[in-house]
């Protein structure tokens, strides 16, 4: 197997709206993610309907908000950022809440209680030599750009976004070297609420949504014409913050490095029939546009040929060809879990850009929740983006969710997790012997936190253990799982030790 990079950042992922907590404490204000509720441990909560964001603010003091509790990293990074450091990591994953800097994304200036926490985190991440990767825009969008402005389909949000940005960049430039824009941008395509603060029957031109909606259905056709038209407008205003902050940082800060960030999901045609080859083909194409544009500059034609013939009507921002081809970014990060394949039979057909489908490979192992276990499908995309953008890469999420308790040892024998991951690894090992150059890999949920599919504790990522429960009950106390260890000795070798 191929040495990885003698300076590989390993590491672990997470995000603030999952791990945080303290929402409201030292002047914390409130973002779409904090209205998404509670509704099962096996419901999907990641959208929204109108009447689910009236309930959400009618009932606020009754609903559970997981998002809103996290982890308690807010009181607790210090032990958590210990424990990382015990894993020995070189890198860590995290994200910059928007609303507990600016707490209504409207205000002129940040609020310093704010400010000061994240100084003290990346100081006590320094304090171990552990690499800060910071995720600008992990989803949260301050609640009000929702209400009042749709989300990201208004290109008013822009400017408030764009001084958030600046302000990430002018005060922390000298804290934090590897940037990322925006977290799976390619998600306002999939699940609209959730990527872009989009308000689904907002654009159902009088039609209802069907009872038995799911987040990746398929539409009544006039109302995805309108959805797909909003997701597709929300991602053009994205593309925009995202160069125009990538070009300052370029201008003001050259010691730091500013990736995209996208949900790579690899897919496979059903059956050898050119029709199904072809199916395949154009949802890989559009899987990639997300990247074509922000490493490239610019939109690629098929894209746009796609508008045209499916009546997808993009409001263009002033000049954004010039901001989108001054604004490419340095390096490709992406989050890998799960291949799919994909038909051309009309019945059976799914919505392009969905994330999770339903169509199985039998060739495949599958997890507890529905998702293909396929490390060569990693190994094939990564060699397909070397050979289209010719950039480093950086997986920067990766792991295998599980409902998981604490044994009477109080821990957890998760060799399940430690076989998904050897296996991705000796994958990425695989790649970089072909060439790819790889410079980083953080599994995603490194510690136990809210799910983002399920907003629940139950489903469980991490090499850490926290006791706490879909309710917010719990100790919140920290216990290494078996894979901690485990985990401690890949880094320890630089991934030549994966038994």
């Amino acid at each position: 197997m191929a040495k990885f990079p003698k300076n590989f950042l390993w590491g672990g992922a997470t995000s603030a709206a999952q791990i945080e907590g303290g929402r409201c404490l030292d002047g914390k204000g409130l973002c779409h993610l904090d209205y998404v509720y509670f509704r099962g441990p096996k419901t999907p909560c990641n959208f929204m309907l109108k009447k689910d964001l009236e309930k959400a603010r009618a009932e606020e003091t009754t609903l559970n908000f997981p998002n809103r509790r996290g982890i308690d990293f807010f009181h607790r990074y210090k032990e958590d950022i210990a424990l990382l450091a015990e894993m020995g990591f070189k890198s860590f994953r995290m994200s910059i809440s928007w609303t507990r800097l600016f707490p209504t994304g409207l205000e002129e200036t940040p609020d310093p209680e704010g400010v000061r926490f994240y100084h003290d985190v990346f100081a006590e991440l320094h304090r171990y030599g552990i690499e800060p990767l910071v995720t600008m825009i992990h989803y949260e969008l301050p609640i009000i750009f929702v209400e009042k402005y749709d989300g990201w389909v208004s290109p008013e949000v822009i400017p408030y976004c764009f001084r958030y940005l600046k302000f990430l960049i002018d005060e922390y430039k000298d804290e934090v070297k590897y940037w990322l824009t925006f977290n799976e941008i390619n998600m306002v395509c999939a699940v609209p609420y959730l990527g872009g603060g989009i308000i689904l029957d907002r654009y159902d031109d009088g039609f209802e949504i069907p009872k038995d909606f799911r987040p990746f259905a398929p539409l009544p056709s006039q109302m995805a014409k309108r959805w797909e038209n909003a997701s597709h407008q929300a991602l053009h205003h994205q593309f925009i913050a995202s160069a125009m902050i990538v070009k300052y940082a370029h201008e003001t800060a050259p010691n730091c490095l500013i990736g995209n960030m996208f949900n790579l999901h690899h897919l496979y045609p059903e059956t050898p029939a050119p029709e199904d080859a072809l199916r395949a083909h154009q949802e890989t194409e559009f899987n990639m546009f997300f990247c074509d544009v922000m490493a490239r500059g610019s939109y690629p034609s098929w894209i746009l040929s796609y508008y045209k013939k499916n009546g997808i009507e993009i409001t263009w921002y002033d000049g954004y060809e010039k901001i989108l081809a001054e604004g490419t970014v340095d390096f490709i990060s992406l989050s890998y879990y799960l291949s799919s394949i994909v038909t051309a039979d009309p019945k059976r057909q799914e919505r392009i850009g969905s994330f999770i489908r339903t169509l199985h490979n039998p060739y495949l192992e599958t997890s507890d929740f529905g998702w293909q276990i396929d490390p060569t499908a990693l190994r094939i995309s990564l060699n397909e983006l070397r050979d289209r953008f010719h950039l480093p890469i950086y997986i920067v999420e990766n792991g295998i969710g599980a409902f998981e308790e604490l044994n009477e040892e109080k821990t957890v024998h998760d060799d399940y997790r430690i076989a998904y991951l050897r296996s991705h690894i000796k994958a990425i090992a695989e790649a970089i012997e072909d060439g790819v150059d790889v410079i980083g890999y953080t599994p995603w949920g490194c510690i136990d936190l809210v799910s983002c599919s399920l907003v629940s504790m139950s489903k469980r990522y991490g090499f850490v253990y926290v006791d706490a429960d879909d309710e917010g009950n719990g100790t919140y106390d920290r216990y290494r799982k078996d894979s901690f260890y485990w985990y401690k000795k890949v880094i320890a070798s630089n991934g030549e030790d994966l038994e």
